[in-house]
C-alpha cells in the first residue's frame, strides 16, 4: 500500500486542520508545493497576474514567488509585498493570489484565516495559507473557513522530523480546474501505464509529482497516530498556558529584564511560540543550548522559543528558565566559544 500512502496520511493531517477526506496530499516540500499552487491560482484566475504577500513573510515563500516570476515574465507574474496593515488595501483587481502565513515565524503573530480569506474572496483573489507554524498545535477550520489552498510542513509540530515531507490542501470546489507544472508520472491517472502523454489524476492526487520518499513519510504516518485520541483545543490550551507563563516569568525574573517581547503580549494573538530581542541574541542561544535548551537564533537579533505540548513538560520549563537565568546573570554568551562563527543551523 505504499504507493497510496500519500493520500492516507493526507487525510491524517486533514483531521487536523479541519478538511474533508480527499484534499490533502502528503508530498515534496513547502517550497515545491507553493511553486505548484502559485501556478495554479495564477492559471486559474486568467488575466490576473499578481501575488500579495506580506514583506515579512518566510522569506523562502518570497523566493518562490519570485523565482516564478522570473520563470513567467512580469507580464504573467508579478509579486507585491506589503506591510501587515496594508494587505487588504493591496488587494486591487488584477491580484490573483494572497499568499500569507497563519504565524509570523520571527514575532509569532497569528493572522485571522477566516476574516483575511473573506475579505480577499470578496475581491476575487484566491488565497493560499501557510500552515508550517500552526498545523497540529493550533485549531483549523479550512473547509468551514472557504480557505482555497494551503502548504504546511511534516517536520515542525507533526513532529515527523527533520526531511519529512510536506502537505498541500486544495479545496474540493477547485478539484474540477486543477492542474500544475510540475507533471510528474505519480500525478497521472494511470501511472504504470507508462503513456507517453500526461493525464492527470483527478483531485488532490494531480498534485503528485515523484515517486513518494516512503522512508520518511512512513515516519511521518507513524508520528501523527499519536494524535488520534487528542484534540488539538487541547493541545492549543496547553500550549498558551506554557508559553503564557513562561512569558510572565521572564518579565518577573530581573537577570531576564535585557530580554524584550516581540511577539503580542495576548497569548491567543500568537502561535505556539515565544520572540525576544536582544543584542546577543546569537551568543544567548548558543551559550542556553550548551546548557542543554534548544531555541532558535533569527537575524538580526531574535531568540525565538517554540513550545511543543505534546512533549514539553511544565517541569522542563522552570528547568530552562533556571539555565537561561543562569546565562544572563554570568553572561555565558559572551564566551568566545559562543561568538565564533556561526553553524549552518542556528
Amino acid at each position: 500500500g505504499w504507493i497510496d500512502m500519500p493520500l492516507h496520511t493526507g487525510d491524517k493531517i486533514g483531521a487536523l486542520i479541519g478538511a474533508a477526506s480527499g484534499q490533502v496530499v502528503c508530498c515534496d516540500s513547502i517550497s515545491v508545493n507553493l511553486f505548484k499552487l502559485l501556478a495554479q491560482c495564477l492559471s486559474q484566475q486568467g488575466q490576473r497576474s499578481a501575488i500579495v504577500s506580506q514583506r515579512d513573510n518566510f522569506p523562502t515563500d518570497l523566493y518562490i514567488a519570485q523565482g516564478l516570476a522570473g520563470l513567467l515574465g512580469n507580464s504573467r507574474c508579478q509579486l507585491r509585498t506589503v506591510a501587515d496593515d496594508e494587505l487588504e488595501a493591496a488587494l486591487i483587481e488584477d491580484v490573483a493570489v494572497l499568499l500569507l502565513s497563519h504565524v509570523n515565524f520571527r514575532d509569532g503573530k497569528l493572522h485571522d484565516i477566516r476574516a483575511l480569506t473573506e475579505r480577499a474572496h470578496a475581491k476575487g483573489v484566491l488565497v493560499i495559507w501557510d500552515l508550517a507554524h500552526s498545523a497540529g498545535v493550533i485549531p483549523l477550520h479550512l473547509d468551514e473557513w472557504d480557505v482555497d489552498y494551503a502548504v504546511g510542513c511534516g517536520y515542525k509540530y507533526l513532529n515527523g522530523g527533520p526531511g519529512a515531507p510536506a502537505f498541500i490542501y486544495a479545496n474540493s470546489k477547485h478539484h474540477s480546474v486543477l492542474g500544475q507544472p510540475l507533471q510528474g508520472w505519480m500525478g497521472h491517472a494511470a501511472p504504470f501505464d507508462f503513456s507517453p502523454e500526461y493525464s492527470a489524476a483527478s483531485g488532490i492526487a494531480s498534485f503528485l509529482t515523484g515517486t513518494p520518499p516512503i522512508i520518511s513519510l512512513a515516519v511521518l504516518d507513524a508520528s501523527l497516530e499519536v494524535f488520534a485520541e487528542l484534540d488539538v483545543d487541547q493541545i492549543r490550551s496547553k500550549s498558551l498556558t506554557l508559553s503564557k507563563l513562561f512569558a510572565e516569568a521572564v518579565a518577573a525574573e530581573p537577570a531576564l529584564q535585557e530580554l524584550k517581547l516581540l511577539s503580542p503580549a495576548v497569548a491567543q494573538e500568537r502561535g505556539s511560540q515565544l520572540a525576544y530581542s536582544h543584542s546577543h541574541a546569537y551568543g544567548i542561544c548558543r551559550a542556553w543550548a550548551a546548557l542543554g535548551v534548544e531555541t532558535d537564533f533569527r537575524a538580526p537579533n531574535v531568540l525565538r522559543i517554540g513550545f511543543s505540548p505534546l512533549f514539553l513538560n511544565y517541569a522542563d520549563l522552570v528547568e530552562s528558565l533556571q539555565r537561561l537565568t543562569r546565562v544572563m546573570n554570568e553572561q555565558l554568551y559572551l564566551a568566545e566559544e559562543f561568538q565564533s562563527a556561526r553553524p549552518k543551523v542556528t
